[in-house]
């Protein structure tokens, strides 16, 4: 699939990276296989340390540096314009302003942006096909393909992906963490819950908008 999207669109394709497993195994198998993919993630200022030095240990680690797209406010002038806490009374407000926005702008020089979206992560995941096709632009008429190579993997494939590669990963899923977003909206996940359910706790949400926004 990684080839297939390299020969047709070259540079024109990017991978979105949160630096889940996922994502991790889509960023390895294209540095193996030479395809030379820019790479991107968005820092909200709201993400772990330890993501933080994950990006920096990966970037080492395959030579490359991930672009970091960032919102226009920082959470100061966020909070000096909305308030402090944003995401404890409007998440998804706050999402929009620190995630939907920015990734919205980098799609639009792009005509390929690949994901490490899994079925197996979330309901609202299921039904994930491996190659989407979205209107991006109206007014030109303009679509994205959106491409997830990762689709039919299970966590355990992935986990045993990394762990046989010796693949850095967040130090925070040894502390019950799944699924590994801003500070404030993620807490670690018992036994049982769905990888996305420390996300947003208290409210009717589990996503954040940026695989959502193009449906």
């Amino acid at each position: 699939i990684l080839v297939w999207c390299w020969e047709r669109f070259g540079k024109r394709a990017a991978i979105g990276t949160s630096f889940q497993g996922a994502g991790l195994v889509v960023i390895h198998h294209a540095r193996e296989l030479g395809l030379d993919f820019p790479v991107f993630t968005i820092d909200t200022g709201l993400l772990f340390p330890e993501t933080l030095a994950l990006k920096t240990s990966l970037e080492e680690r395959y030579g490359f540096e991930i672009e970091s797209l960032k919102p226009e406010q920082s959470v100061a002038g966020q909070e000096a314009e909305h308030g402090p806490a944003l995401w404890a009374r409007h998440p998804d407000t706050c999402c929009t302003l620190r995630k939907v926005i920015p990734l919205q702008n980098k799609l639009a020089e792009l005509d390929v942006w690949i994901t490490g979206v899994r079925r197996q992560q979330s309901e609202t995941r299921e039904q994930t096909r491996i190659i989407e096709i979205y209107k991006f632009d109206v007014l030109r008429d303009r679509h994205i393909i959106k491409l997830n190579p990762m689709a039919g993997w299970s966590r355990e494939e992935v986990r045993e992906f990394l762990r046989k590669h010796g693949i850095p990963q967040n130090p925070l899923l040894e502390q019950g963490y799944r699924s590994i977003g801003c500070m404030p909206c993620t807490r670690p996940v018992a036994e049982g819950e769905s990888e996305r359910a420390g996300r947003w706790t208290g409210f009717d949400k589990s996503e954040c908008g940026i695989h959502t926004f193009l449906g």
